[in-house]
């Protein structure tokens, strides 16, 4: 091939590349463009009663707004199943019988923040804090961040109706996802809609279990929520309505703020 020829050969081929170059930059734009990205930073806690509606509302605000969900319960159990460091620590405290420190919570969500890439847009913290003391270290370790909490959404429900929510609720133990044989029934029943495994009632599903539960949760939140309340943060919502009324008030409160929509 004569140098003049194979130069022309080289040139096409260049622009055959940039041309591809152009489209494949084109197509990731487009996919970028179409995807989903948070209005906004979002740093909120789900407060309720066992039954409200937490687990069927919070993996919801996570998808809408790009945030991450941090169970608390969850949480302990992945650390220490993974044996990290504050997960040894925790599993040596419960083998004793004793509780988890508020230090140790604290710092497995710092953790969350610090190394979980979804949470870079924000969280819904899910069982977390139980007492003002847990609120106040929260503050402290978010303000250590630069951070502070947008709004405290607390899901208000009575507790008659709450029990027979709960005496119907059927788990996946797996993935720990919720179904009600009344108002969220599986496709086929006791069975998990994704995996096809069986799903379980919890023992502790019961009116008399319950009933105690519910008189330790009243007196162990209410002063949280007069915390929160103090500071402006706090915003009740009614989750006796149907779940889409209550989605549909929770991102009223996470687009205008809790002033707003108190």
């Amino acid at each position: 091939m004569a140098p003049s020829d194979e130069l022309e050969y080289l040139k096409s081929l260049v622009a055959q590349l940039n041309d591809k170059i152009h489209a494949l930059e084109e197509k990731a734009k487009a996919a970028v463009s179409g995807s989903k990205t948070p209005a906004q930073q979002l740093r909120t806690i789900l407060i309720g009663p066992p039954g409200a509606g937490k687990g069927t509302q919070a993996p919801r605000i996570r998808d809408e707004f790009c945030v991450c969900h941090l169970a608390t319960g969850d949480l302990l159990r992945e650390q220490i199943t993974k044996q990290t460091e504050l997960g040894k620590m925790a599993k040596k405290i419960m083998d004793a019988g004793e509780l988890v420190s508020d230090e140790i919570m604290v710092n497995m969500i710092k953790d969350q923040l610090e190394n979980n890439k979804a949470c870079k847009n924000g969280f819904v913290l899910d069982g977390f804090p139980r007492t003002i003391p847990q609120a106040e270290k929260l503050d402290t370790m978010l303000e250590s961040r630069g951070e502070k909490l947008d709004s405290v959404v607390g899901l208000v429900i009575p507790d008659q109706l709450l029990i027979s929510r709960i005496t119907g609720r059927l788990i996946h133990p797996g993935s720990g996802r919720t179904y009600h044989k009344e108002f969220q029934p599986p496709r086929k029943p006791m069975t998990d809609d994704v995996t096809g495994e069986p799903l379980i009632q919890r023992s502790d599903d019961n009116v008399a279990t319950l009933t105690k539960r519910l008189v330790t949760y009243h007196k162990q939140t209410g002063p949280v929520v007069d915390y929160y309340k103090n500071k402006s943060l706090w915003v009740g919502i009614d989750a006796a309505q149907s779940p889409n009324l209550v989605w549909e008030n929770l991102r009223k409160v996470f687009k205008q703020g809790p002033a707003k929509s108190s």
